[in-house]
Parts: C-alpha cells; sequence; structure tokens
C-alpha cells in the first residue's frame, strides 16, 4: 500500500543547520523552524519558508511558561495542517541547535493532535512520517563538545533556569540518531579530522558521512539519496536490543576504540557510584544495561556523554516477571535471554559499551570490575537491601542540583546526572 503521508526530514545539529536546511528548498518543500534565541523575551519565533525564501513568521508566547508545551503545541497541529495542503509534497524541520531530534519523534509519533477542523484525532504520524534525520557536524569543534564539561547555561542557550544539560548531551545525541551526516568545515590537522572520522563511524556506524568541507553547500537531494533502506529514521532505541548495532569497527583508530563490559554478577551500588567516574574524560558516550544489587528487579540503563551521565529504570528483567507478562516482551528480547539464561539468576546481566577517545580501555575496564560484587558479597545476599543505594531515586548529591525533566531522551524513568 502507498504511503500517503508526508514525509519529514529532520535537521539537526549545533552549527551548519541553516545553510544545510537551505539546501532543501524545491517546489514542494517548506522549511520549519523555531527559534529559541529569543526565550528570554518569553516568545518563541516560528518561521514557515517556501522553496522561494518567501518566509511566513509567527511570534509565539510561551505556553504555561513552558518551551516544550509550546513547540509540541504548535509544531504537530503545524504538520498535520501542513500536510492538508496540496503545494506541500515535504517538509523539512530546521531544529534549533538545543532541541533533540529524538523527543521531536517521539512526540511525533505518540502525541495526539485534537480538536483540528476536518481531521480525526490522533498523532501527527497519521499524516506524517520521518523521511531522514540529517546532523550537521562542525568538523573543528564537534569533538571538542562532545567530549566537554561545558553546560548549555554556560553557553547562553540553556531553555530554563533548571536546564543543565551539558552540550555533549546534545550534540552526541544529535549525532547518535542521524540517518546521514553532514560534516562541514575541516579539522585543525589531518590527524584530527581522521581522528573525527573515527567517532562519527562507532558513534553511528549506519549513518553515511557527507564531508562538504568548507563548500557549505551540500545538494540536499543528494543528501537524502544516501540515506540507508533500513535507517533507523527516529525509532526509539530499545534497551533490550545488542548495543552494537550497524557493526561498528572493534579496532582501535587514532586513540578511538569500542570498549565492552560484561558481568554475569551484580554492582555494589555505591562502588559503582564511584567507578562511574571513569566515563567522564576521554570517553565520548557509554550506554548500556545494569544489573544493581540493591535493584534486583529493575534492568537500569545507563547513558552519558561528555562530563554529563545518567541512569534510571528501563523496565523489568525478566526472570522478575510472570510467565504471562514475559509472553508480553519481544520475541527478539526473550531469545537473546534464553541464550544467556541462568537458573538462578535469569536473565540478569550487565552489558555495557563505551566510546573512548583517548581514555584507557583497561582504566575503564578495571574501575567497573571493582565495582561488582565481591565473591563473599555474592554469597551473603541478605545483606544487599540493607546497602544505600545512590541510584534509588533522583541524584542531587553530590552530583549538582538537577532537573530530571530536561534531561535527554531515553527509555528510563528515574534519572541521575554527574559532572566530572
Amino acid at each position: 500500500m502507498t504511503d500517503r503521508r508526508t514525509p519529514v526530514v529532520l535537521v539537526t545539529g549545533w552549527m551548519h543547520t541553516e545553510v544545510v536546511a537551505a539546501t532543501f528548498r524545491e517546489p514542494g518543500t517548506v522549511v520549519v523552524h523555531h527559534d529559541l534565541d529569543h526565550l528570554r523575551e518569553g516568545v518563541v519565533r516560528r518561521t514557515v519558508t517556501d522553496h522561494d525564501g518567501r518566509a511566513d513568521l509567527a511570534v509565539l508566547e510561551l505556553a504555561h511558561g513552558c518551551v516544550n508545551c509550546t513547540l509540541r503545541e504548535d509544531l504537530l497541529p503545524l504538520l498535520r495542517r501542513l500536510h492538508g495542503r496540496s503545494s506541500v509534497q515535504r517538509i523539512v524541520l530546521h531544529l534549533d541547535r538545543i532541541i533533540e531530534p529524538e523527543s521531536v519523534c517521539r512526540a511525533v509519533e505518540t502525541v495526539d493532535v485534537t480538536g483540528l477542523v476536518g481531521q480525526v484525532d490522533g498523532p501527527a504520524s497519521r499524516d506524517v512520517r520521518v523521511e531522514a534525520i540529517i546532523a550537521c557536524v562542525d568538523a573543528a569543534t564537534w569533538l571538542d563538545d562532545a567530549t566537554g564539561e561545558e553546560d548549555l547555561g554556560d553557553r547562553g542557550v540553556a531553555v530554563t533556569a533548571d536546564d543543565e544539560r551539558t552540550v555533549a548531551q546534545v550534540v552526541v545525541g544529535q549525532v547518535d540518531l542521524a540517518d546521514v551526516i553532514v560534516v562541514a568545515g575541516r579539522g585543525v590537522d589531518g590527524w584530527s579530522q581522521a581522528r573525527l572520522h573515527a567517532v562519527l563511524t562507532r558513534l553511528a556506524p549506519t549513518a553515511p558521512i557527507d564531508w562538504i568541507g568548507d563548500d557549505l553547500a551540500p545538494d540536499g537531494q543528494r543528501v537524502l539519496d544516501q540515506v540507508p533502506a533500513d535507517a533507523r529514521r527516529g525509532a526509539p532505541l530499545d534497551a533490550h536490543a545488542p548495543l552494537l548495532r550497524g557493526e561498528p569497527s572493534l579496532a582501535t583508530d587514532c586513540g578511538v576504540t569500542l570498549v565492552e563490559f560484561a558481568a554475569d554478577r551484580p554492582f555494589h551500588p555505591e562502588r559503582l557510584h564511584d567507578a562511574v567516574d571513569v566515563l567522564f574524560e576521554g570517553v565520548v558516550t557509554a550506554r548500556g544495561r545494569m544489573w544493581l544489587a540493591t535493584q534486583p528487579d529493575n534492568v537500569l540503563w545507563l547513558e552519558s556523554a561528555g562530563g554529563g551521565l545518567r541512569v534510571g529504570k528501563a523496565g523489568r528483567w525478566l526472570a522478575a516477571m510472570t510467565p504471562e507478562e514475559q509472553e508480553g516482551e519481544s520475541a527478539t528480547r526473550r531469545a537473546l535471554a534464553a541464550l544467556r539464561w541462568d537458573e538462578r539468576e535469569g536473565d540478569r546481566h550487565t552489558s555495557l559499551v563505551a566510546l573512548a577517545c583517548g581514555a584507557d580501555p583497561t582504566e575503564i575496564d578495571r574501575a567497573l570490575q571493582w565495582a561488582l560484587v565481591t565473591d563473599d558479597e555474592l554469597a551473603d545476599t541478605a545483606s544487599w537491601a540493607n546497602w544505600d543505594d545512590p541510584f534509588a531515586d533522583w541524584h542531587e548529591d553530590p552530583c549538582g542540583d538537577q532537573d530530571p525533566t530536561a534531561a535527554f531522551t531515553d527509555a528510563t524513568d528515574n534519572t541521575r546526572e554527574d559532572r566530572a
């Protein structure tokens, strides 16, 4: 059956997004941009630009004082209305640099739009589909941003006073979700350029890289032609899927390597809290599932970028479910669990992957091994419930006063953030 939904292209990144989004202008295409530079004035400026460069400007007051509410209440109905215009064949969303594409894709798929005249209530995905996510990278600065500790507030672009996301969390998330990566400019030297390539091909191994250099004028259609047939297109990450999607290289290149860590015994919560510091320096990102002794039923999901890290719940282990509940899980998850099923502990395990860029893989492994329960502790499971657990709830001290509503998206309920 022909998909009659209007294709949507998301252009995301910290730099160069405006020039890249403009290359998609052609008859039948409109470019939508929500400019967040005027948040201190209590407004968001939204433009809808046609292929001739004519822009319709709307100034939106913050709904309930909330940026997310404002964007959701304006963008999702707009997408459905644009679909209804016969003149619109494609929509390009030129995202502000601090808007995370994953949250936009989730909203398109799940948030109901109601009250539109002549249209059935439902999510925007009834009328539009994500065709591609294009991530823009500056060759000279992206890697420093991706491994740094600066908050958005340090750059003067935080959404609110409580928005303490790091620049690294934003830029890494943008590339991680990309279907195609457009790299503009040049590294300071050939080795820096090669190192950036090594990081990008491991962070987003299925995304082709279009090196446009100083030209800054990619061909929009050529970029779209590079989107793989099996591209992610904003689909959410399955916390129980294999972590090395896309078969990235496991070899070391320019000091860049993927570090795998696996364990069939749980972490001690307080030692893990100390050990995760090893992920803050010389590591672009880390992610994976964890088994914590004090939370035997919960799958904990860890995700880091640069100097920021979050840990939260990603559901329960199959071993903690009833047979009926297990049947509700995907066949893929149940099959993978069966391959490692332990008579006593079931599918409980830890599986982490870190993208090291300068960090010593041996030190990462040593720190995480140290955080596991010892043989003596493993034999005394009755004591586990009495251990302090820094990961039990939203964690503030000593990691700073953070706002979990500002966290970059993942499949978790409880959230924690650390700084190096």
